[in-house]
């Protein structure tokens, strides 16, 4: 099997254009296959605001509702899509940006839930490897926005680590597929006080223990359910960590295993 790397980036990296220059330049650094699948950071809730348009929460997911839906969708699939692919292309790295809806990459239904309308948020029901196979095949770097649709003219806005985790659990039957999850922090902390002092690996039991205990929580527990997810289903390494400490040798993240 050729080998797949496969990079996930969001939070404060995306806000913050110097560290997303770096970060780019550890993506470009990556030789053979790369697929890059990025959030929308702060910019969308910011954007919001300017425009009078409310942000609803619920446990930390956006509701996103008719008027939500363009706002993230032209910032996401937009904005934040093209300026890292025309990033990526000045560091020589060829790149092409396109979400879910493109070319029936990722098919998604509207998500149902017994007390919350989530409006128009999109869990993730198919993806098609033949058609990002394809691309990747041309040795060009997929640049993918965190936007679904229902495949009946209906967009959707799906969580980027949900949209990273099912790409690299479908590929991984074609490839062989290393998964980083890269934000800021060297991968899942000893301990708060020193944000380079990462744990080397974690199993899912541990990865568990941690999360009742409190040690693992907010934006850190859908990064460590999916990472268990995507070593659960066939893909071959997962990291949690960050990508220019990774690529730079001064950091290995945090290793998923399995039990």
């Amino acid at each position: 099997m050729n080998e797949l790397t496969i990079v996930k980036v969001g939070g404060n990296l995306i806000d913050n254009e110097s560290d997303l220059d770096s970060f780019l330049n550890a993506f470009a650094s990556i030789q053979g296959k790369t697929l890059l699948v990025h959030g929308g950071g702060k910019l969308a809730t910011n954007m919001a605001t300017r425009l009078g348009i409310e942000t609803k929460m619920v446990n930390g997911r956006r509701i996103t509702d008719a008027e939500n839906l363009k706002l993230v969708t032209m910032v996401y699939a937009g904005f934040v899509n093209k300026n890292i692919v025309v990033s990526l292309q000045s560091k020589g790295k060829n790149a092409i940006g396109i979400c879910g809806c493109d070319l029936n990459i990722i098919k998604a239904e509207k998500r149902k839930h017994p007390t919350i309308d989530f409006g128009y948020v999109g869990d993730i029901i198919e993806v098609n490897t033949s058609a990002l196979s394809e691309l990747i095949e041309k040795n060009i770097a997929l640049v993918i926005a965190p936007i679904t649709h229902d495949g009946n003219g209906q967009l959707l806005n799906t969580n980027a680590d949900s949209i990273v985790t099912d790409i690299a659990i479908a590929l991984s039957k074609i490839y062989k597929v290393k998964l980083i999850y890269s934000f800021e922090k060297a991968g899942v902390l000893q301990s708060l006080e020193n944000e380079m002092d990462a744990i080397p690996t974690l199993s899912e039991e541990q990865i568990k223990e941690m999360q009742q205990g409190g040690a693992i929580h907010t934006g850190m527990m859908p990064k460590t359910d999916n990472a268990i997810k995507a070593i659960k289903n066939g893909v071959n390494e997962v990291i949690i960590g960050n990508l220019v400490a990774i690529q730079n040798n001064q950091s290995k993240g945090t290793r998923i295993i399995g039990n």
